[in-house]
């Protein structure tokens, strides 16, 4: 009886240390930043992972040699999420290893960073289909892999709600993002399907060094968070990770922000 009662613990131990153990995760943008460090947290938790990737070769290959290092199967998936055929060649690729999804991280974006004056419509065109209707095409193919339960999870940004300079194509695609999630929760709710949102504030990426006003953005985030410092990309990870947990089964269709306090400060 103690043999037994000893391995009813430690199976019980095993379960809370890899809380998501026996899940497979598709992460886009998975490569690098907030993508990365996603991939490796849900890793972490016991999930196996398809990570996408657009040309950051190298770089996918790591991730999937560190996780596969944690234990887990891991495969990196080229392709470029704003095209329909190549989400298709993601996904082709995705069922030579696993036979369903239970968590679908849409985290890949890109965008033009203009003043308004300067953009046009094929910047548009960019912004919109990457940071936006990727996820419905990634929803699209992913519902044919998920079981009752899934999570879905977009990844935004404060710009959604916030004028910043030479963000406004990329911040209206991701108010785009956010209210295609909500309408995406609410048609799937009845599958069992979950679908949110993080919005991160300034997180210190390589990403980030494409902004022509780097050194300001970061300076005022910083001044103005009740943290006052920047955010990691673990940080948004670690939401992402919330959210995929059981005890989640009744966040459905919101966003969550992430951003140290700085939305609600003067």
């Amino acid at each position: 009886m103690l043999r037994a009662a000893m391995s009813r613990n430690s199976s019980k131990n095993a379960v809370t240390s890899a809380p998501l153990a026996g899940k497979v995760a598709l992460v886009t943008g998975a490569s690098r930043g907030i993508g990365r460090a996603t991939a490796l947290k849900l890793g972490a938790a016991g999930c196996d992972i398809a990570a996408n990737y657009f040309n950051a070769h190298d770089e996918a290959d790591s991730l999937c040699a560190a996780l596969t290092a944690m234990g887990r199967r891991a495969v990196g998936l080229q392709g470029n999420v704003a095209d329909p055929a190549s989400v298709d060649e993601i996904f082709d690729g995705l069922r030579k290893h696993f036979d369903h999804i239970d968590i679908l991280i849409s985290n890949a974006a890109s965008g033009v960073l203009r003043p308004l004056e300067e953009v046009t419509l094929k910047h548009w065109r960019y912004c919109l289909e990457t940071n936006a209707f990727a996820l419905v095409l990634l929803v699209q193919r992913a519902l044919k892999l998920m079981p009752r339960g899934a999570r879905v999870v977009a990844i935004s940004s404060l710009g959604a709600q916030r004028a910043m300079p030479h963000y406004g194509l990329i911040g209206a695609s991701k108010a785009a993002l956010e209210s295609l999630s909500r309408a995406l929760a609410y048609e799937l709710a009845p599958r069992g399907v979950h679908v949110n949102v993080v919005s991160g504030g300034v997180v210190e990426t390589d990403a980030l060094n494409a902004f022509p006003m780097r050194r300001q953005i970061v300076a005022g985030f910083k001044r103005r968070s009740l943290a006052r410092r920047a955010l990691r990309a673990e940080e948004i990870a670690d939401a992402v990770y919330l959210l995929c947990l059981p005890e989640a089964e009744m966040v459905n269709g919101h966003t969550v922000v992430v951003d140290g306090g700085f939305s609600i400060a003067e």
